[in-house]
């Protein structure tokens, strides 16, 4: 499996501005913003899958495709004559929660387009948001679980995560833990390696379901129970 350059890789330093117009410029398309949107799933796409959930043909998703890997947001895996697409990590996921939450601000509509399972439990790349991931932060720092930044689990909450069965990186690659700003409830969820973690064990133990290639999250009856056990939610 190899993963492709992209230009950012090989590009001298330049202005911090310059950047920040190009990562804007390649984000200000629709049939992109849809691309992006599509990969929030946490999974990777072939620019075929992506190209049909765009509605665009596949000549003009592989320029889109182009554009988004030269400006860093999407990285691409080679598996043989295989190429599959992802978002290039949690950061873009992040960014583009941000800016969902920003959009839905100055978007009025008489009525939110948004589906009420969506606002209740989804995906943001690989971790849970959502109202229940929203409740579930709040537990978390209302029991000591959290720094009250987000930004740290205490040695409670890592305890606790001990207990549930929930596997931290002893040397995580990223954030150990950070507080993700949720664009439908304007509060936070839990993000980084600790967010992962979390959904991880969820899934495990078959406490939520998620919808392959949507962004949807179901709970189950036997997450219900568990999560108003561990958690103090009333998911009735």
């Amino acid at each position: 499996m190899n993963f492709l350059k992209t230009e950012c890789d090989s590009e001298p330093e330049d202005s911090l501005e310059k950047y920040m117009s190009l990562v804007a410029s390649a984000i200000s398309d629709p049939s992109r913003v849809s691309i992006l949107c599509a990969l929030m799933d946490g999974r990777a796409w072939t620019a075929t899958e992506l190209s049909a959930v765009a509605g665009i043909a596949a000549s003009t998703t592989s320029g889109h495709l182009t554009r988004l890997l030269n400006n860093g947001l999407v990285i691409c895996l080679t598996q043989g004559r295989h190429r599959y697409y992802s978002l290039a990590g949690q950061h873009i996921a992040g960014l583009l929660e941000n800016l969902m939450g920003v959009s839905m601000h100055v978007f009025t509509s008489p009525a939110p387009r948004t589906p009420t399972y969506l606002r209740y439990a989804r995906t943001c790349y690989d971790h849970l948001a959502g109202e229940l991931a929203v409740n579930i932060y709040e537990f978390m720092l209302q029991e000591k679980w959290l720094e009250a930044d987000g930004a740290a689990l205490t040695a409670a909450g890592k305890s606790h995560f001990q207990n549930l069965g929930a596997v931290l990186a002893p040397r995580p690659r990223r954030r150990a833990c950070r507080a993700c700003l949720d664009w439908s409830e304007r509060r936070f969820h839990l993000g980084g390696d600790a967010g992962s973690a979390l959904m991880t064990l969820f899934l495990q133990k078959g406490w939520i379901n998620c919808t392959q290639g949507y962004r949807e999250v179901t709970v189950t009856d036997s997450g219900k129970a568990a999560l108003c056990r561990q958690f103090g939610l009333n998911l009735t």
